[in-house]
């Protein structure tokens, strides 16, 4: 994974008359504009995370099944209604974007879309599901950094399937507070025990072995 970073802004002396004094630049636009004008080879994508780019290769195949799993799921327990979940789409907050690895928005987001075309709005999620990536800088970017970036946003409900925590867990946050980038209703289960969506379109939507599949240790067996 690769990450560019925001420097630090650059201000003018003190001796420096207003006339002469050169407006600082919009650091996250900057940022932005970078974002959007990257080509990245097949196989990688660039998210803007808490200030910085960050490129991360596609999923393995069993981070893509779980996904996959989880999206077909949740789409059946939506039964057609006016939530849908999604996949490999642009959410945006702010001069920050993410890809999930599943989300829930409306069926018809059209009002939704950003006014470039590129994703939809963080406001209109109200949930967001991440498996976590395998390595230190994946494992990092889902449980804490992505964690502060979706609370930060509002976003109502974030889940993590951590097939590197354990035997493997899931933990459903809830309750965000923007203002401190924090949740603050949390539970964690163990792969093997169920565990359901507290709030939101897919309230009741239930997380088992069906999605995860079975504990790390017993799969083996």
């Amino acid at each position: 994974m690769t990450a560019l970073a925001q420097e630090a802004p650059v201000t003018a002396s003190e001796t420096t008359t207003p006339e002469a004094a050169t407006p600082e630049p919009d650091l996250d636009e900057a940022l932005w504009q970078a974002w959007k004008a990257m080509e990245l080879p097949e196989g990688l994508r660039a998210e803007i995370i808490e200030g910085f780019i960050e490129v991360s290769p596609t999923g393995r195949f069993a981070h893509g099944q779980i996904a996959n799993r989880l999206r077909r799921a949740i789409d059946k327990h939506l039964d057609r209604g006016e939530w849908a979940a999604y996949q490999d789409i642009y959410v945006v907050h702010d001069r920050k974007v993410w890809i999930p690895d599943c989300f829930v928005a409306p069926e018809d987001p059209e009002e939704h879309i950003t006014d470039d075309g590129i994703g939809i709005k963080a406001s209109a999620v109200q949930l967001i599901v991440e498996v976590v990536s395998p390595g230190h800088d994946g494992v990092e970017r889902d449980r804490d950094r992505k964690r502060r970036a979706y609370a930060r946003a509002g976003i109502p409900v974030y889940v993590l399937i951590d097939d590197h925590d354990g035997h493997g867990t899931v933990t459903v946050l809830s309750a965000p507070r923007p203002d401190e980038a924090l949740y603050t209703d949390a539970h964690c289960v163990a792969y093997g025990i169920d565990v359901i969506i507290p709030e939101g379109p897919a309230k009741g939507f239930t997380i088992g072995e069906s999605i995860t599949g079975p504990p790390r240790n017993t799969r083996d067996a």
